[in-house]
């Protein structure tokens, strides 16, 4: 079995098999995670019928995202480029959609403080440090503005080609908020970047 596969239930614990051990340190999981394994159930189509028909499948547009956003209290601008552009006071967070038929929802957010080109080095440092241990956003560290400062973005980006109900867009929305809100905090409190 290769070193990254795991099976749950194989050592009582669902510890990885040998080769695939996980470190802790503090309360972070450091290593590969434990590989899902999907219940092998197979369904005929009688069983289909007893699944209740879920809400509205629709295309993911502005319109939409500007109403979920709506519906948690987040007030937004549109910036007349097809984004909608939501402010805090230590961050701003950009909802659009991008790729070739607008089909991926993007929550870029932005601190307002940026770093100066000679903390390059540890920028890049906290950014990793964010992306090893957290989930949703991917962190970055951008070019350079017109004055030489580094701005840092966190990012989600979830592929809506086959559309979304409006309760789990809803939930995207809040979830790419609260998490560049977390994202923004840290920076100023742990991370200690800005």
């Amino acid at each position: 079995m290769p070193w990254w596969s795991w099976r749950p239930g194989s050592s009582g614990d669902n510890e990885p098999e040998s080769g695939g051990e996980v470190a802790l340190q503090s309360s972070v999981r450091v290593g590969v995670p434990t590989q899902r394994e999907p219940e092998r159930v197979a369904m005929s189509s009688a069983d289909l019928s007893t699944i209740e028909e879920p809400e509205q499948v629709a295309t993911v547009d502005l319109a939409r995202i500007g109403k979920a956003l709506d519906l948690l209290d987040i007030r937004f601008l549109a910036d007349g480029s097809g984004s909608l552009l939501a402010m805090w006071e230590r961050h701003a967070v950009l909802f659009t959609l991008e790729g070739p038929d607008d089909e991926i929802l993007v929550m870029r957010a932005r601190p307002h403080a940026t770093v100066p080109p000679d903390w390059a080095d540890r920028a890049y440092r906290v950014v990793n440090e964010w992306n090893h241990t957290r989930r949703f956003c991917k962190a970055y560290v951008g070019d350079p503005t017109e004055r030489g400062q580094l701005p840092i973005y966190a990012e989600l980006q979830v592929p809506l080609a086959s559309g979304a109900h409006d309760a789990l867009l809803v939930e995207m929305l809040d979830c790419g908020a609260a998490v560049a809100t977390a994202f923004v905090d840290w920076l100023h409190d742990e991370g200690a970047l800005l």
